[in-house]
């Protein structure tokens, strides 16, 4: 959705997502960097402050609009505000905060808080609501971050890396493992499936153990086909990266998946993970699935 303005024109990222999974976070990492921020901002009035923008000689270069449901019919006005602003040339972004249900039923509870839109329903009921009204906005996002997993400090690196005004743009990366069994992560831009390899789960020395042991790595990687798509995988990640440098994203998540999540997947994303930081890129591993069966 991301489109060129003029110069006096400001860049503009609106920032949604569901109830619950970080927008005033992001709204202040925003803040941080150095953004205008403004909260639940009608739609309708989105063109009018970029038009302000427009008129501050610079003074107002960047301007962050956190829109949500609590304008409960606001998704007509904001996708007439999207279109608009797109014709005009605006440089403009969606940022989408995505979590788990079990994630913002848990963060719902904790502040004793009811969902914005559970009426005399439960929680799960609002979410599901929310979910079915956002879900178009999402489709049409240029960022999404799953908050699921992530704290306040590493949901703010993510904001840096992604909006912070840096001359010369920095890509980071992260290289997750996960089991294909608990479900994709779905903040993730490339996805490798390691399902083709022999599962080391069936070796009954090897079932107890993780892909960070030696003896396991070994066993994937003495396997058929393992090191060739290791090394092959490399060279494209190569391609996509300088591609997404020339295009000036900052965030990849490359997401690697086995079964389970806790032998080929994590064998296979620590290689990877160390070819990226061979190749001068900033790389963060997590292993989302390892220990949870």
């Amino acid at each position: 959705m991301s489109k060129s303005g003029g110069e006096n024109v400001p860049e503009l990222v609106i920032i949604s997502g569901m109830s619950g999974a970080g927008r005033s976070t992001a709204a202040k990492c925003l803040e941080d960097l150095g953004w205008f921020v403004v909260d639940n901002l009608p739609p309708s009035l989105i063109p009018t402050m970029v038009d302000l923008g427009a008129r501050s000689q610079g003074a107002v270069a960047r301007i962050g609009a956190v829109v949500d449901v609590r304008g409960r019919s606001f998704f007509d006005d904001l996708l007439a505000s999207l279109e608009d602003l797109e014709r005009r040339g605006v440089r403009l972004r969606v940022l989408f905060l995505e979590a788990s249900d079990d994630a913002l039923v848990r963060r719902f509870e904790s502040v004793r808080r009811p969902h914005p839109l559970q009426g005399d329903g439960r929680i799960v009921d609002g979410i599901e609501q929310e979910r079915t009204l956002l879900r178009d906005l999402r489709g049409e996002a240029d960022l999404v971050i799953d908050t699921s997993s992530l704290n306040v400090h590493e949901l703010r690196a993510k904001m840096d890396a992604q909006f912070s005004d840096d001359q010369e743009p920095q890509l980071r990366a992260t290289v997750m493992s996960f089991g294909f069994k608990y479900g994709l992560p779905v903040d993730a831009d490339l996805v490798v499936d390691c399902r083709f390899l022999p599962n080391p789960h069936w070796v009954p020395e090897l079932r107890p153990r993780t892909g960070t042991d030696e003896e396991v790595a070994r066993y994937v990687f003495d396997q058929p086909g393992a090191k060739e798509f290791l090394d092959q995988y490399a060279d494209l990640l190569r391609i996509v990266t300088e591609g997404y440098r020339r295009e000036g994203k900052r965030y990849m998540t490359l997401a690697v998946g086995c079964t389970g999540g806790k032998h080929r997947s994590v064998a296979m994303s620590e290689r990877l993970a160390k070819r990226l930081i061979a190749d001068g890129l900033e790389t963060v591993l997590v292993h989302r699935d390892m220990g949870r069966e």
